[in-house]
Order: C-alpha cells, then sequence, then structure tokens
C-alpha cells in the first residue's frame, strides 16, 4: 500500500511541474523596413451609372516603406468586379495602381470590395467600390418641329 501511496504522490506532482510549466511562444519583431502600402481613397463612389456605362476605376498607391512592396493577391467580393494590379515589386517611394472594372449590366446598387494582400506590414487592406446603376431613359417621342409664327420657307 505504500507503494501504491507513493506511486500515486509521485504521478500527481508529475502531472502537477508539467501543467505549472510556463509555454511562451515568442512572436517574432514587426520589420521596421517592411514595405507599407498607402492608398489615394479607399473607397470610389460610382455615383448613378446607366446600365453598359463605364465600370472602370483605379486605385492608386504609394509604397511608404523601405523593402519593395509585393502585391500576392487581389480579389473582389464577386465576379461581376474584375481587378488588375502589377505583378513585379514596387520599390520605396512609387506610385502603382490597382484598376477595378466592375459589370455595369446588372441594375441596382453597387457595394463590392476589393481585398489586397501583400508583404506590407499594414495587409490585408480592403478597397470598396459603391454607386447605383439605372436604366437608361426611353426617349419614344418624335421631336416636334418648332415653328415661329413669322417664318417663311427658303426658296432657292
Amino acid at each position: 500500500m505504500k507503494k501504491s501511496v507513493s506511486l500515486l504522490i509521485a504521478v500527481i506532482l508529475g502531472i502537477g511541474s508539467v501543467l505549472a510549466q510556463d509555454v511562451k511562444t515568442e512572436t517574432p519583431a514587426p520589420n521596421p523596413n517592411a514595405p507599407e502600402i498607402t492608398f489615394d481613397k479607399l473607397v470610389h463612389d460610382y455615383g448613378t451609372l446607366y446600365v453598359q456605362g463605364d465600370g472602370n476605376c483605379e486605385f492608386v498607391f504609394t509604397n511608404n516603406g523601405k523593402e519593395p512592396l509585393i502585391l500576392s493577391s487581389v480579389k473582389s467580393s464577386c465576379g461581376c468586379t474584375v481587378p488588375s494590379w502589377p505583378r513585379e515589386p514596387i520599390l520605396p517611394g512609387k506610385k502603382e495602381s490597382i484598376k477595378v472594372k466592375y459589370d455595369t449590366n446588372r441594375v441596382g446598387p453597387i457595394n463590392k470590395t476589393i481585398t489586397v494582400m501583400s508583404n506590407a506590414k499594414n495587409s490585408p487592406v480592403v478597397l470598396k467600390i459603391a454607386g447605383n446603376i439605372i436604366q437608361k431613359p426611353q426617349d419614344n417621342t418624335v421631336p416636334e418641329k418648332n415653328v415661329s409664327s413669322g417664318s417663311v420657307p427658303v426658296s432657292k
């Protein structure tokens, strides 16, 4: 019985010492030279557009860090919004742009996001486009001829 009590105490002390260990996970220090992406604007408002109107816009950005900026992916929230972006590294202090094409064949409000993933210390960045698409007004009327009362036909 003494052996089983001693064994039980040893097991309890062993488990207690394992649980008492402080597991420290170290997070790496942020790179002070890392690139930083800064956009001129984060939201583009198209306002009101007609169906099949110009759905193009551009988001200009600058690399304000000390190392080259690499955009790894630029994804839109739906297939009606197609972004294009530079694939080569953007050097410190340089400006570039992300071009966005929205499909204006859909009537209704525009409220979409574009998520920019990069090696920047402030990644990811979410860009937004907004606006409203309406139908073109139908002009089925024939224009009336304006005739002033004192006019005469021109003769040749």
